[in-house]
């Protein structure tokens, strides 16, 4: 048993927060899911770094521009990111036919640029699902404002869904009961709930990275003794906002809410946790992984974390250590002048932005490869 099938059996499924068409096809894939890798998930910066950094790319380009000259750039961008996801889910199949539907999925983001666009994301989310035309892709949906009435309209048209970009447990409970709203407006229509499958993606060590940034600030401003208590604070951020959304999540699965959807079959929506890797080389490789294992809960990785995770990684349940420290750490916070509501609307703002960033950089180098094509 590896250690993913041993993090499995505790609760957590470790997803791939990578994608790229040669781990597709030449067995890269298959190996970790032998190894009990359980789901992959992508996004433009990932697709970014795919198809600018290789050639394997272009000879579809050069067809699909042979065939349809006048094909707008990202319509050609989503016919590439398809064709990786549809092959990565037929790899992932067999995994979500054994887990009865919990494992086994791919994700793909809508346009970036649609973010703050209701209407437009609803298009896209049905065109893409109907496109990849397989049952085990979730469609990833920004937990914007805008976000949100996307995600009911979504799953109430019988589509999976990853939201994304979740930063406070605030918004975590909005996008459950925007979930939420769309499997009642199927229960009332009559129509199945049981197979739609959704995870709350929750946005992990950004927060640290900018929290640290403002305490050394205030610490270079402070005398000794304030400076040092200033810098203990430092790496504590993410974790504890973390454990906090997962104590509303636990609230909300124990509510009648809940119970009643559960009863026509629906299955939960998973908290997600996303961007996992250690980005202060400072502190452990699995700081947000080992003190975020639980029952219910997806951690979609990069390369280096997933590798990590193989070398030296563990399998004991920490979500639920010290939610009562982490109120107290963002009290603490808060009276040192870091307030947390604030940091988390800013990383939401910054995280559409880079998005955006990565699509325009996409759109570039795919209009290069076509243009040399």
């Amino acid at each position: 048993m590896t250690i993913l099938h041993q993090l499995a059996a505790a609760g957590q499924s470790i997803w791939y927060d990578n994608i790229s068409r040669s781990m597709v096809r030449n067995g890269t894939l298959q190996r970790m899911v032998d190894e009990g890798l359980l789901g992959v998930t992508s996004n433009p910066t990932i697709f970014e770094n795919a198809i600018s950094g290789s050639a394997d790319y272009d000879d579809q380009i050069t067809a699909l521009v042979t065939e349809r000259p006048s094909i707008p750039t990202p319509a050609l961008i989503r016919t590439l990111m398809e064709e990786d996801i549809r092959g990565a889910a037929d790899i992932l199949l067999p995994v979500y036919q054994r887990t009865a539907g919990k494992d086994g999925y791919v994700s793909i983001e809508v346009d970036p640029t649609k973010a703050r666009d209701t209407e437009g994301t609803i298009r896209e989310a049905a065109e893409i699902w109907t496109s990849l035309n397989r049952p085990n892709v979730m469609i990833k949906i920004p937990a914007t404002v805008e976000g949100l009435p996307a995600i009911t309209r979504t799953i109430a048209a019988g589509i999976n869904v990853n939201v994304t970009l979740i930063f406070s447990a605030v918004r975590y409970r909005q996008v459950v009961d925007a979930w939420m709203q769309g499997l009642e407006e199927r229960v009332t229509q009559g129509q199945d709930i049981g197979t739609i499958a959704s995870v709350a993606s929750v946005f992990v060590s950004r927060i640290d990275t900018l929290v640290d940034e403002r305490l050394m600030v205030l610490a270079a401003q402070a005398q000794a003794e304030k400076a040092a208590h200033l810098r203990a604070l430092a790496g504590r951020a993410a974790v504890a906002n973390t454990r906090l959304v997962y104590a509303a999540f636990k609230e909300i699965v124990a509510s009648a809410r809940w119970r009643a959807l559960q009863a026509n079959g629906a299955s939960v929506q998973r908290p997600l946790w996303g961007s996992t890797g250690t980005k202060n080389k400072s502190y452990s490789d699995l700081l947000y992984v080992s003190s975020l294992i639980g029952a219910d809960t997806v951690n979609t990785v990069p390369p280096a974390t997933y590798a990590a995770i193989l070398s030296h990684g563990t399998a004991v349940p920490a979500i639920d250590s010290g939610v009562t420290d982490a109120a107290v750490l963002v009290g603490q916070l808060h009276a040192a002048g870091i307030v947390m509501s604030d940091v988390l609307e800013s990383l939401e703002r910054d995280g559409v932005a880079a998005f955006e960033r990565s699509f325009d950089g996409l759109v570039r180098t795919v209009d290069n490869k076509r243009k040399a094509s």
